[in-house]
């Protein structure tokens, strides 16, 4: 399964929503003008981010990757 290159794409994916999310409640935790500034942006991209994600695992699944 970890040889198929869409496998590794979702990775990718799921793991660039994880560091916006870690960068959103950072800022969040924070507050301050960092927090004022990026905060509504941040949430915009995580959620395009997380679309994304869930439409290569959808994919992923459809394709039936990772099977013989």
């Amino acid at each position: 399964m970890t040889e198929d290159p869409l496998f590794i794409v979702i990775l990718i994916a799921v793991l660039v929503v994880v560091v916006i999310l870690m960068m959103g409640l950072g800022g969040f935790a924070g507050g301050g003008a960092f927090n004022k500034r990026n905060a509504n942006k941040l949430m915009r991209y995580r959620i395009l981010a997380q679309f994304v994600a869930v439409i290569l695992i959808v994919c992923f699944v459809w394709l039936g990757g990772g099977t013989n």
